[in-house]
């Protein structure tokens, strides 16, 4: 008869400290404090799923009671003591699911048992896992026994959420933190298992499955068990990527291939082959995102212990991130970034991540531009463009003249307090999204639109960053192009469709429009005349935000307005319940014959 197949996990789990992997300096620690019989009455094993927690804690149970253990510090597993514990019938050490045994009558039933001594041998150890289940009533319970134990008793508790425990348990336990077990350990420990079961591995392959294990060994094992049996034992880098519907990172390698030569059509046909291999593509946008950020540590010597992988993978990412600048990375990952964020919004997530890709292209490619090979490839600075005209719904202006005072700028009124920000060439068409501009003080514009509730206009016309935009400046010529009132008024009204939950600001914007100020020395100047001292406020508060944008698209640098209170303007008056009733008559004649039908009256 065929003995019953047991799985790796099970089979492979370890007896001995020696066996347990990923974990040398906390079962050190363990076998010292067994040698020198310098034992505590409770402990503490955290960490997440699979790194060995609940195997140390009978390893350690066995241990402490062996009569003959080796001289490393490991049980003997040839004694009664040993036997039994291997056999399932040992009554020295006891195992307890608090995840389904967590009420106050189950650690009751616990602490009877405390008062038993061991028949033989020399402890009873309590392994209670998932202590973290336990229920609030339950801890309370167990406080005074796990404080003051018998001599004989050892309570070692488990759990993968130490954050759940409250802290007057673990004041009364030595805490051992387990860690995640690296790609390298689980490379090689697979590697064993292969070589005892007689399947034959690629060590890519495994690499695929550590990377899938996310840092758990009994994860690993399952993995390569179910790897192994759809290959029938010979477990290759191909199979293993089809049974586990991982991304190849062959795809993320074509893809940095099209970055570096700026070549768009072959980074979105490499999108369209992942799609229609069935992969989600925010699964990818991650991916790719995590991917760069490989390349980007393995890149620079310093940083690549930053990188847990294999030896060989981390030798071939760091030739792979050496062939591009680290400013590309910084950029490539933020890209990444916001799509990310985006995601879950977006209505055509295919266009956001084709969107993304065309964009990575662009940063190497000749838009941005890159000048030499390998090592000496340095981004460039981009040319500014000569600006257009004026606003495609308006007349072409007059070209553009000189100021009337050279070496100096002409008076702009009471307005001109904040500094002339800096033009940004390039434009064209103007759009609505592209009307509200970037501050100077990126932070303060923030802090505004956030209280207002208003949406970022400047993605689609401001640089990348503030170095770019001070170098962009410099080069770029004072801009006085001529404009009409009417262009005024209409990006008056492009900016209030443009935020339409700004309610205050909108009402506010529509009552009082600009006009020209009729100063002959400066013809750009513009007023807005309000009605009172908030109004003033509030478009001040505006105007660091919306004055930049105008000038950009009027292609003007010297257009400015000022903001003044009517002091004619009649005061407001409030208005009693009666005034509001007959505004709304005459408003709505039916409201009238509405109100006579049903007999209603002012309360």
């Amino acid at each position: 008869m065929e003995e019953n197949y047991i799985v790796s996990a099970r089979k492979y789990r370890p007896s001995t400290f020696s066996s347990v992997v990923g974990q040398k300096a906390l079962t050190a620690t363990l076998r010292n404090a067994i040698a020198t019989n310098r034992l505590a009455h409770a402990y503490l094993f955290c960490g997440s799923r699979g790194v060995g927690k609940t195997s140390c804690a009978r390893i350690f149970a066995k241990t402490i009671n062996c009569e003959h253990p080796t001289p490393e510090g490991d049980p003997c597993n040839e004694c009664s003591s040993c036997r039994q514990f291997n056999e399932n019938r040992s009554l020295n050490i006891l195992e307890l699911d608090a995840a389904s045994n967590n009420s106050v009558n189950d650690i009751r039933e616990l602490t009877d048992q405390v008062l038993v001594p061991p028949t033989e041998g020399r402890y009873r150890v309590f392994i209670i896992d998932e202590v973290h289940m336990l229920s609030q009533a339950a801890f309370n319970a167990f406080l005074k026994t796990l404080e003051e134990p018998p001599s004989y008793v050892v309570f070692i508790l488990a759990t993968t959420e130490k954050h759940k425990i409250i802290p007057t348990i673990l004041s009364r336990c030595q805490i051992y933190d387990f860690s995640r077990i690296t790609i390298a350990d689980i490379i090689d420990h697979l590697q064993y298992v292969a070589s005892q079961e007689g399947i034959t591995a690629e060590r890519a392959a495994l690499n695929v499955i550590a990377q899938k294990a996310d840092g758990a060994m009994r994860d690993a094992l399952s993995i390569f068990d179910q790897v192994a049996a759809s290959s029938r034992g010979n477990i290759t880098y191909q199979s293993t990527i089809d049974n586990l519907n991982v991304l190849d990172e062959r795809y993320y390698s074509r893809l940095l291939e099209a970055f570096r030569s700026g070549n768009v059509p072959q980074a979105l046909m490499v999108y369209k082959d992942v799609r229609e291999h069935g992969f989600d593509s925010h699964f990818f946008v991650n991916g790719l995102a995590q991917y760069l950020r490989d390349l980007m540590v393995a890149r620079d010597p310093a940083t690549l212990p930053l990188l847990d992988a294999d030896d060989s993978v981390k030798e071939l990412m760091a030739k792979q991130g050496a062939e591009m600048q680290p400013e590309f990375f910084y950029a490539a990952m933020s890209l990444c970034n916001d799509a990310d964020l985006a995601y879950r919004q977006a209505s055509n997530k295919t266009f956001l991540v084709e969107l993304l890709l065309i964009k990575l292209c662009q940063l190497c490619g000749p838009s941005h531009g890159y000048s030499g090979d390998g090592e000496g490839r340095k981004l460039q600075k981009i040319e500014p463009v000569a600006p257009a005209a004026s606003v495609a719904t308006a007349p072409a202006p007059a070209v553009a003249r000189e100021p009337a005072k050279t070496g100096a700028e002409p008076a702009l009124g009471t307005a001109q307090a904040q500094p002339k920000p800096p033009m940004v060439q390039g434009y064209k068409t103007p759009h609505v999204a592209s009307l509200r501009a970037s501050e100077p003080n990126a932070a303060s514009a923030a802090a505004r639109r956030s209280t207002r509730g208003h949406v970022s206009m400047a993605s689609a016309m401001q640089p990348k960053a503030v170095e770019e935009r001070a170098s962009v400046a410099s080069a770029a010529p004072v801009n006085r192009s001529a404009f009409t009132p009417e262009q005024v008024l209409d990006l008056w009204e492009r900016y209030m469709a443009a935020n339409p939950k700004a309610h205050l600001l909108v009402n506010t914007m529509r009552a009082h429009q600009p006009r020209p100020a009729g100063d002959a020395e400066n013809p750009e100047l513009y007023v807005v005349t309000v009605v009172n001292p908030g109004q003033v406020e509030l478009l001040s508060q505006e105007k660091p935000v919306l004055l930049p944008a105008f000038r950009r698209v009027l292609c003007n640098d010297y257009f400015d307005f000022r903001i003044e209170v009517d002091e004619n303007a009649a005061a407001p008056t409030a208005w009693s319940d009666r005034d509001v009733l007959n505004h709304m008559v005459e408003q709505s004649p039916h409201l009238a014959q509405f109100i006579a039908d049903f007999k209603l009256t002012l309360s």
